[in-house]
């Protein structure tokens, strides 16, 4: 394992020109771990997303009809490359956002996984034959074609598997495509373009290029751009969406969330309570959209659950990312960080639960990073701002409850539904609930299944559209009908 590296000269990605200046100015990236410059970024302006843009608009006149087997080979080519090269992300990662090294390296793997499952997409599109009904005897069928330039705009946290996730489906089907990676997390996008290079995606079929919102804007705006895949928060999601709707232009939204893990009687309490604090603290220091950070426990295990969790959280060590033994890192930055203590100071000034664990920023020798202390409330108020609002941290929610019918209720008490969980052994109740539950997704004695085969997405604040198996790539796809008298 990579446990320190030189950082990367970060390019803005034009096709696979590399540019050392944008209109756009620089970023100076900080250390999560101290909070000390460690690069400047060079930032895209309107200029170079427009020329960006309108290479890739070109590329796509011969990629669209590349063979499909070609395709799907030079994406394999990228799957293997970034599997030679997943002890590097995975460092990259802890220089990115603090993800603690074992974190990294399985976001690297899965990224592998997706490529190649999308790889192996590109020759088995196909349409469908229609029967006729009536004497008129025509003869239909349909047709997949792939949109032209895709936008895909990403977040800070997990940017390579955010990546695989959007690129590696929108290349099987033909589209080119262009990527603004969050300038806070500009490292594994990096070498993610360089590879790309390598493995041989042609000039303009391919972008990425790093740059603030004007840069953004400009890429939403642009009219030779044929639909958005966005991941992030929801405040964006609606400029992007009302961006889009000028031209009626389509979109994939994958947003926050406030996963509640419902937790019964019958369940493994050992090993529920053990996946609670490893999906909830352990797992990116809590920045995940579809965590289980809302944990809602039957009243007959509630102190004993509560007892458990804070066992399990005081033996996760909190520090450097490249440091044996941590499991938790830092949260993204000073911001986060502040953002984050507030809630908490709030939370404890409102009364809107009892605090059992952590509760502020960690002092000592981290005092100068952005680390905040593992955090478990217990009887959180179901209506306060912590329990609504996406905290985004290492913090834990508690809350106790009677009955079935009260569990769903208080799961569903959110404008987010992107996961929920059931720690349980009853067949028919996991059934039962898992009807009722409002989510995207629902995840029984386990944590959250972000795999290539399975659609991934949500409902409400947590946005629309899939990732992920089929409905993935039909994201990428216009289906065209052919009919003939």
């Amino acid at each position: 394992m990579v446990t320190d590296m030189k950082l990367p000269d970060v390019k803005i990605w034009i096709g696979q020109d590399g540019r050392s200046k944008g209109s756009g100015g620089t970023f100076a990236h900080l250390n999560p771990v101290t909070g000390e410059k460690q690069a400047d970024i060079p930032l895209a302006g309107i200029a170079e997303m427009n020329e960006t843009v309108e290479k890739a608009a070109e590329a796509f006149k011969a990629w669209r009809t590349t063979r499909p087997e070609h395709r799907r080979d030079i994406l394999n080519r990228f799957a293997d490359l970034i599997d030679q090269h997943k002890e590097e992300f995975a460092a990259l990662a802890a220089k990115d956002g603090g993800t603690p090294l074992p974190s990294g390296m399985g976001m690297a793997m899965l990224s592998v996984q997706w490529t190649k499952y999308y790889a192996g997409w590109c020759d088995k599109l196909d349409g469908d034959l229609y029967s006729t009904y009536d004497t008129r005897g025509e003869f239909s069928y349909s047709v997949p074609e792939p949109l032209g330039v895709v936008g895909i705009i990403i977040t800070w946290n997990g940017p390579l598997i955010s990546l695989s996730m959007k690129v590696a489906p929108a290349l099987a089907a033909g589209n080119c495509v262009v990527v603004k990676p969050a300038e806070i997390t500009p490292f594994a996008p990096d070498l993610y373009a360089r590879l790309a290079r390598e493995a041989g995606i042609p000039d303009g079929v391919l972008s990425i290029v790093p740059g603030g919102i004007e840069a953004g804007e400009a890429l939403v705006k642009h009219p030779k751009i044929e639909k958005v895949s966005f991941t992030g928060g929801p405040i964006a999601a609606r400029k992007i969406m009302a961006a889009c709707a000028e031209n009626i232009k389509p979109s994939v939204m994958e947003l926050g969330g406030k996963s509640a893990s419902l937790m019964f009687p019958d369940a493994d309490i050992d090993a529920a309570c053990a996946r609670a604090i490893q999906w909830s603290i352990g797992v990116m220091a809590g920045q995940g959209c579809a965590l289980p950070t809302r944990l809602l426990v039957h009243n007959d295990i509630y102190e004993k659950v509560c007892a458990k969790l804070v066992a399990i959280a005081s033996q996760y060590k909190v520090g450097d990312p490249f440091e044996p033994g941590v499991a938790v890192g830092p949260v993204i930055n000073r911001a986060a960080s502040d953002r984050i203590a507030g809630m908490l100071d709030r939370a404890k000034a409102a009364k809107a639960g009892r605090i059992l664990l952590g509760g502020g920023r960690c002092g000592g020798p981290l005092a100068g990073g952005n680390f905040i202390e593992p955090t478990i409330i217990a009887d959180v108020d179901p209506k306060s701002e912590i329990a609504q609002i996406e905290i985004f941290g290492p913090v834990l929610l508690v809350f106790r409850f009677e009955s079935e019918d009260e569990a769903v209720a208080l799961a569903n008490d959110t404008e987010y539904g992107l996961a929920a969980y059931i720690q349980s052994n009853d067949i028919k109740r996991i059934h039962r609930v898992a009807e009722r539950l409002k989510a995207g997704g629902v995840y029984v004695n386990g944590a959250v299944q972000i795999n290539p085969h399975t659609p991934f997405g949500g409902l409400g604040l947590s946005g629309f559209g899939k990732e992920g198996g089929r409905a993935g790539i039909d994201e990428f796809l216009r289906y065209k009908t052919v009919s003939i008298a």
